[in-house]
């Protein structure tokens, strides 16, 4: 006899069985009066139940850590050990997956962004040293003016890794409407979950095995690599971010892509009305500079793009 329940089972046969008192049951078998006279005050939980059915459908590969942040996001207040029990009554435990990915589902088509700022492409590039050391590096893009917005080169680049180097760009820019990435542990992890919520931004995955989906980073992945990544020999971590720098500007600044005319991103960014900068939210815990987007029509020069 371990559990309360228990505990109540056998109070309730000793008094049965063998005619005692509740006092002396209790003291019989040491259990607690209070144990044994306590009614459970279960809440009603089938609205959040099939909230939380819903989310776990979309989101397929999420577990209950994740679901937690979702719900708490959208207004419910849960405790994390009541969202566990009932994410393991309903059965929403996630599987190890083994052998490739393959998209499950369907998606709703993405709509080609009109303006900067309104959706942002993330994804990986790999690479190695001249002494075999491998090293990553994280590739941003606005998917409207196709401007390369950072190249940031790490040996390891973790969730908060990334949010630190959004945090960057969003304090010369502004924040985006939208962030388009895939499925990988960095940008699912808690801390880009916990980024997005504070600077409230949409964050959306792609299809597993889609990389089409994401078509303006693998476009521009390719062309780093075709164009840079191939040709140029690193011979320690820091040549290698001195080498992007500089093939980032040249690529924002003088290199004419044909899906924009022939503009460079530079000069077709400033086709479009420059924007202030707006406060963060307050309750944002990120650094107090970063700019946000301003309302449409106004414009400031302290928010003029930075090219390169």
């Amino acid at each position: 006899m371990v559990t309360p329940a228990e505990k109540r089972e056998a109070v309730a046969h000793l008094r049965s069985c063998f005619e005692m008192s509740e006092r002396r049951a209790c003291k019989t078998i040491g259990c607690c009066r209070m144990t044994v006279r306590y009614e459970a005050t279960r809440l009603d939980n089938t609205a959040l139940r099939e909230r939380i059915k819903a989310i776990a459908h979309e989101r397929r590969r999420f577990g209950y850590r994740r679901l937690h942040v979702l719900l708490r996001r959208e207004g419910y207040v849960i405790n994390h050990k009541r969202l566990f029990r009932l994410y393991r009554e309903e059965k929403l435990g996630v599987r190890r997956r083994s052998g490739r990915k393959r998209a499950i589902g369907t998606r709703a088509p993405m709509l080609i962004p009109l303006a900067p700022n309104q959706r942002w492409s993330l994804d990986f590039v790999s690479d190695q040293l001249t002494d075999c050391r491998r090293f990553r590096v994280l590739t941003v893009v606005d998917d409207c003016t196709r401007e390369c917005l950072a190249l940031a080169a790490e040996t390891s680049l973790s969730g908060q890794r990334v949010a630190r180097e959004l945090d960057r760009i969003v304090a010369e820019r502004g924040r985006p409407k939208m962030i388009v990435s895939d499925n990988g542990s960095e940008f699912t992890s808690n801390a880009i979950l916990r980024w997005a919520d504070e600077l409230r931004i949409d964050w959306h995955y792609i299809a597993p095995g889609k990389p089409i989906q994401n078509a303006f980073i693998e476009s521009f992945n390719g062309r780093l690599r075709d164009e840079f990544l191939n040709d140029t020999l690193f011979s320690s971590l820091a040549h290698a971010r001195v080498m992007l720098a500089s093939w980032r500007a040249d690529y924002n600044v003088n290199r004419p892509p044909s899906g924009l005319g022939w503009q460079t991103p530079a000069e077709f960014a400033q086709t479009f009305p420059r924007r202030e900068p707006e406060l963060r939210h307050p309750a944002s815990s990120a650094p107090a500079n970063a700019a946000q987007p301003a309302q449409k029509g106004k414009s400031n020069r302290q928010s003029e793009l930075r090219i390169g």
